[in-house]
C-alpha cells in the first residue's frame, strides 16, 4: 500500500498563544493562529478587544448553524470586508433583502448548465494548455496566476460571453492580491478594537481595478437594453439586467447589477483558481494518483474532445476534486452573526457575537476523519465514511445559503485538470513545500512552482 501524501498546513502548536502573539501571526494568515485543540474542541470561546467569538466544531451545531439563516445571518464584519468589491450583494445581504435578490439572482445560472457552459470552460483550458505549452519547461512554472487566469476567463466567458485578455487577467491576479491583503488588516484591526480606515480606504482602489477589466462592458449592454431591449447574448449578465423582482416589479439598478457580477465573478473564479492550484501540486507530489487520473481521462475520452457526458464517469477525477477541498477549502472560515441571546452547550452567546463555522477545522478534525491532514480521495468510496461526507465535508457551505455554483465549480475543475493531464506531466523539485495562507482565500503565500514535462 502506497504511504499517504500529507500536504503542508501550518502545523499547530500545543498551547493557545497570548493575545498580542496571535494579532502578530493572524496579521498575515488566520489558519496560523489555530493551535492542537482548536481541530477537536466541540466549540471553542474567544474574546477579542473588540467582540467575542465563538467557534463551532461539533456536528450538530454547524449544521444548526448553517440551516438558520435567520438566527445566523452571515456577519457585518464580512460584509464590511467585502463591500468595495461586491457591495450589498447576494453573497452579503441579510434577511429580506437577501430573500429577493437571492430569487431574482438565481433565475441567471440557468445560463450555467453543462450543456451550455461546457463549450467555453474546454476552450479556456485548451488556450490555458497552449499557454503551458509555449513556456520554458526547463524550470518550475508558476501556476498560481495561470489558475486565476483560466478560472477568470472561464467565469468572464459565462458571465459575458467573451474571453478574458491576459491584461484583464494580469490586473485581476494583482488587484485581489492586495485586495485580501488590505480588507484581511482590516478585519484584523476591526476585531482588536483597533482604528481600520486607512486600510479600508486603500482597499478602494484594487477593487476599482478589478471593476475596470468589465464595467464598460455591464454599463454598454445594461444601457443598450433599457434603451432598445437589446438582448445579443443568453448569458449570466443579460438574465441580471432583465430580472425583475417579484415584489417590486422592478429591475437591478446599474449599480446592482455591477455588484451581483462581482460576486458572481469573485465567487466563481476565485475559489476555483485555488482549488485548481491546489489540487495541482498535490498530483505534482503524488504521481501514482496523477498516473490513475490520466489513464482514467484517456480510458473515458477515449482521445476524443471532452464532452458533458465524460465528466460523470471522471470518478477518481472527481474524487480528487472532493478531497483537494477537503484539504484546502478556498473559504477556510464563515463568520455569522448571532442576531438574538441563545445558548450552545455550556455557552451564552450575545446578540452581536461572532459564530463562526469552520470548514477548515471540522474538514481536518480526527474525530470525523482517519489520517485528517493526508490527502487520501479513496476515502469518498469508503461507505464507513458516508455520513461524514454529509455532515463534516461543506467546502461550498449548506442550508439556505449554499454556494449556487457548486456544480459549475466542479465542472470547470474537472475539466482544466483533465485537460492539463492529457498534455503534461507534473512534478515538483525536492523539498519543494508551499505555505498556505488564509486571508479571504486560501492561496500558497509565495506561488506554486511546479515542473511540467510535455507528453507524447
Amino acid at each position: 500500500m502506497t504511504e499517504l501524501f500529507t500536504p503542508p498546513f501550518p502545523e499547530p502548536p500545543k498551547n493557545k498563544r497570548t493575545r498580542l502573539r496571535r494579532f502578530a501571526v493572524a496579521w498575515h494568515s488566520w489558519i496560523h493562529v489555530l493551535f492542537e485543540k482548536s481541530y477537536t474542541m466541540m466549540m471553542g470561546e474567544l474574546r477579542m478587544p473588540g467582540i467575542t467569538m465563538y467557534i463551532a466544531n461539533e456536528l450538530p451545531l454547524v449544521d444548526r448553524i448553517l440551516r438558520d439563516n435567520i438566527t445566523f445571518p452571515k456577519h457585518r464584519e464580512l460584509s464590511n470586508s467585502l463591500w468595495p468589491l461586491i457591495g450589498n450583494s447576494v453573497f452579503s445581504a441579510n434577511g429580506e433583502d437577501w430573500a429577493n435578490q437571492r430569487a431574482m439572482v438565481n433565475p441567471a445560472f440557468a445560463t450555467t448548465a453543462l450543456h451550455k457552459s461546457m463549450p467555453s470552460m474546454v476552450a479556456a483550458a485548451n488556450d490555458l494548455a497552449d499557454r503551458l505549452d509555449g513556456l520554458d519547461h526547463r524550470r518550475p512554472i508558476d501556476i498560481d496566476p495561470l489558475m486565476t487566469h483560466v478560472a477568470a476567463d472561464i467565469i468572464f466567458r459565462t458571465l459575458f460571453s467573451e474571453p478574458l485578455s491576459p491584461q484583464g487577467s494580469a490586473i485581476i491576479h494583482r488587484a485581489f492580491g492586495k485586495f485580501q491583503r488590505l480588507s484581511h488588516s482590516a478585519s484584523m484591526l476591526g476585531l482588536y478594537g483597533l482604528p481600520s480606515r486607512w486600510f479600508e480606504k486603500r482597499s478602494l482602489r484594487p477593487a476599482a481595478d478589478i471593476h475596470s477589466v468589465f464595467f464598460g462592458i455591464v454599463k454598454k449592454r445594461y444601457d443598450d437594453y433599457h434603451a432598445t431591449g437589446a438582448a445579443p447574448h443568453d448569458d449570466i449578465l443579460q438574465r441580471l439586467i432583465e430580472v425583475k423582482s417579484e415584489t417590486t416589479g422592478e429591475h437591478f439598478t446599474l449599480e446592482q447589477v455591477m455588484n451581483q457580477v462581482s460576486t458572481v465573478f469573485l465567487a466563481g473564479h476565485e475559489t476555483s483558481a485555488s482549488t485548481m492550484t491546489w489540487g495541482l501540486y498535490i498530483l505534482a507530489e503524488c504521481q501514482h494518483i496523477q498516473d490513475k487520473l490520466r489513464e482514467e481521462v484517456a480510458s473515458v475520452s477515449d482521445g476524443k474532445p471532452l464532452e458533458p457526458h465524460m465528466l460523470r464517469d471522471f470518478h477518481h477525477l472527481r474524487n480528487v476534486f472532493r478531497e483537494t477541498l477537503r484539504l484546502y477549502p478556498p473559504v477556510a472560515f464563515l463568520p455569522r452573526e448571532v442576531s438574538c441571546p441563545v445558548d450552545m452547550r455550556d455557552k451564552h452567546l450575545e446578540t452581536g457575537s461572532m459564530l463562526v463555522v469552520a470548514p477548515w477545522l471540522t474538514q481536518r478534525n480526527k474525530n470525523n476523519w482517519a489520517c485528517p491532514h493526508s490527502f487520501d480521495p479513496d476515502r469518498f468510496d469508503d461507505p464507513a465514511n458516508a455520513e461524514m461526507v454529509k455532515q463534516a465535508w461543506f467546502p461550498f457551505g449548506r442550508g439556505p445559503r449554499v454556494c449556487v455554483g457548486a456544480g459549475f465549480a466542479q465542472q470547470e475543475v474537472m475539466i482544466v485538470m483533465a485537460t492539463i493531464l492529457r498534455r503534461f506531466r507534473l512534478s515538483v523539485k525536492p523539498g519543494y513545500k508551499p505555505e498556505p495562507i488564509s486571508r479571504l482565500t486560501i492561496r500558497p503565500r509565495h506561488g506554486m512552482k511546479l515542473l511540467f514535462e510535455r507528453l507524447g
